[in-house]
């Protein structure tokens, strides 16, 4: 092809180089994802991983993180220490070279780390590119090395200023205010964050330690993932004490795997690959989910429970009621999809098939009457599975000329494009009511639900579409649900739970909340759940009227809106959206340039499936525990 080819000018002057870190603070979000809360706490994990991956290499077994008064964050290890020595290609020490050059680290050298952790392997450079500061301290060679940076900008050369004794690494960094959207480091994120960490990493010490709030933690295991599936079964009733655990290494990848069963009827599969929570799936759970598939029905024909003219269990069945942890460790993991978290290497998906079977195999021959419990649970979700294939057939959303198949209390709106409609799923007649009057018929859905839905931790799917509140949902959204849900059918881009705010609004959003997570968990992953926010307060005074969503935005509007007025105004506390007329309701709640909208994530998922089996589950202990750890957190509380 000619170099002039259409007359294109192509020359090296037309190409913009951004040097140095320049391209980080230019875009963010192409680095760490995004400028919010995020993006904020995974720079946290960048560091992190570092240490994390000198623990793979077996050369550190303590890291520490410290949430400091001032608002910055010390990372700390006792690896190896980042080399001091000039750097070759750079001129410069090697740590300014990791610290001030994307992609500079070690493991983009293969004979650097065997196995290395990070979603995005951006490293610290990026930390230091998004910080108003950042020092370092180096262990090495028996010195103690120091440099600081401001914005990414080194302000001095690396200089020893100390002897020290052992190697190790620490980073303190305060994140740029110019760059982030607040500076709020949540204890609780980066804890469970760290706890999974540990969990992954059989035997290393992780210590959280928050000097803002004098909380500290530490997390060491040394089961491994077979601790932490004890850990998520903590609050379940397990059928088999004993958790099935196996590891295996092949072609320079590591697998481990832990399981045990429950009574639950949810399947809760955490699959990880190089620590990393691939939620979206990949081939190491193609090979776990084959693999139990095959061996459970196998051993089921071998032993009699399944007779000749038995169809054999599906893979849903069996997995009923399983906890399970898979961890892989590969050189080079391949991550798919939209969030970069699913892994694609086909290698592993043989690798992680022969080890399960292997692991299950043993399992079920050496513990018979445990076999047989699992099997005969499996049998009765398959039993449950076709009386739920037959309930949903009545949910099952007609096409478009039939549409007396959507239920009848569902005020639908005109509007046919799903991205610019949305459905308010509304507690009661009465608040239905207001809504309905009130609402944008062009844009706006109304779903009045009566009373509270059931609590889906504690039945089977059958038994969940037999409820009319439930099944009402299902067909209104046109996702269907279970093995058949499809989000391309989803007739409402927004979904917005709209209760009241008193302690049974708050228990019937938990409850749906519990239905989304368990069945459409999808919705919840895309950002289609919303929770509105109806005012706490109406402030009157005179012919002024005032709305309060807060206790703090209360005061504000007395002390400052309101203290010039020489009448005292009078303040309503709402509790039902009742209350309120359909133009008060559209003008606090419903009007899309007014309201206040919670968008629903679950960015950890095991933080999420605990909370939900604590809150929603069948033992009572722990869900009293949870009240009491967490009593001084509530902000508004009906008695």
């Amino acid at each position: 092809m000619s170099e002039n080819q259409n007359n294109r000018s192509y020359e090296a002057e037309q190409i913009q180089v951004l040097e140095g870190l320049d391209p980080v603070r230019k875009r963010p979000g192409m680095y760490i994802g995004s400028t919010g809360p995020k993006g904020l706490h995974h720079i946290v994990y960048e560091v992190v991983d570092n240490s994390i991956d000198e623990a793979l290499a077996g050369v550190c077994d303590t890291i520490e993180v410290i949430l400091n008064e001032n608002g910055s964050v010390t990372v700390s290890d006792n690896g190896s220490g980042i080399p001091v020595a000039i750097h070759p290609k750079t001129g410069k020490s090697t740590v300014e070279t990791v610290l001030t050059v994307l992609h500079a680290g070690g493991k983009f050298d293969n004979g650097a780390y065997k196995v290395s952790g990070g979603l995005h392997g951006v490293g610290v450079s990026v930390v230091n590119a998004l910080s108003e500061w950042l020092e370092i301290k180096v262990k090495r060679n028996g010195k103690l090395h120091f440099q600081r940076f401001e914005r990414g900008i080194p302000k001095s050369p690396l200089e020893v200023i100390g002897d020290a004794k052992g190697t190790g690494t620490s980073i303190t960094f305060m994140p740029d205010d110019l760059i982030f959207e607040e500076i709020k480091f949540k204890y609780e994120t980066l804890e469970h964050r760290l706890m999974e960490l540990a969990f992954l990493n059989k035997g290393i010490t992780i210590t959280i330690e928050d000097k803002r709030n004098d909380k500290k933690k530490t997390f060491h295991y040394e089961g491994g993932i077979k601790a932490f599936v004890e850990h998520l079964n903590k609050n379940r009733n397990a059928i088999h004490k004993k958790v099935i655990y196996n590891e295996g290494e092949k072609e320079n990848c590591t697998v481990e795997l832990a399981i045990q069963y429950t009574d639950n009827y949810n399947e809760n599969i955490f699959a990880f690959a190089n620590n990393i929570n691939t939620h979206e799936g990949g081939t190491h759970l193609s090979g776990l989910k084959s693999a139990l598939t095959r061996v459970v029905n196998d051993y089921a024909r071998k032993n009699g429970i399944l007779k000749e003219k038995d169809s054999n269990l599906s893979g849903e069945d069996i997995r009923e009621g399983i906890t399970t942890v898979l961890s892989v460790k590969l050189p080079d993991p391949q991550f798919e999809g939209q969030t970069k978290t699913k892994l694609g290497n086909s290698e592993i998906r043989g690798i992680v098939d022969s080890i399960v079977s292997q692991s299950m195999e043993i399992f079920l021959e050496e513990n018979p009457r445990e076999a047989k419990i699992i099997i005969e649970k499996s049998l009765r979700a398959s039993r449950a599975r076709e009386a739920a294939r037959k309930a949903r057939d009545l949910t099952r959303r007609k096409n478009a000329l039939e549409s007396s198949a959507l239920p009848g209390k569902l005020a639908d709106c005109s509007e046919k494009d799903a991205r610019l409609s949305e459905i308010f799923i509304v507690e009661g007649d009465s608040a239905g009511g207001s809504a309905k009057q009130g609402r944008d018929r062009r844009t706006q859905a109304i779903l009045p639900l009566k009373g509270k839905i059931m609590n889906v931790e504690k039945a089977r799917l059958d038994k969940i579409l037999n409820f009319a509140e439930i099944k009402a949902m299902i067909t209104a959204f046109g996702t269907g649900i279970g093995e058949e849900f499809n989000i391309e059918n989803l007739r409402y881009h927004k979904i917005v739970i709209m209760t009241d705010a008193d302690v049974d609004g708050a228990h019937i959003r938990t409850l749906i909340l519990t239905f989304f997570y368990r069945y459409m968990k999808p919705l919840i992953e895309n950002g289609n759940i919303y929770i509105a926010q109806p005012p706490l307060y109406k402030i009157k005074a005179g012919k002024q009227e005032y709305y309060a969503y807060t206790e703090k935005e209360l005061n504000k509007i007395l002390r400052q809106d309101l203290k010039d007025l020489k009448i005292k105004p009078s303040i309503s506390r709402y509790k039902g959206l009742g209350e309120m007329n359909p133009e008060q309701l559209w003008d606090t709640t419903m009007d899309p340039d007014h309201r206040i909208l919670l968008q629903v994530s679950a960015d950890d998922a095991v933080a999420a499936d605990e909370i939900f089996t604590t809150l929603m589950g069948d033992k009572v202990q722990p869900r009293r525990e949870f009240i009491e750890e967490n009593a001084t957190n509530v902000k508004n509380l009906d008695v």
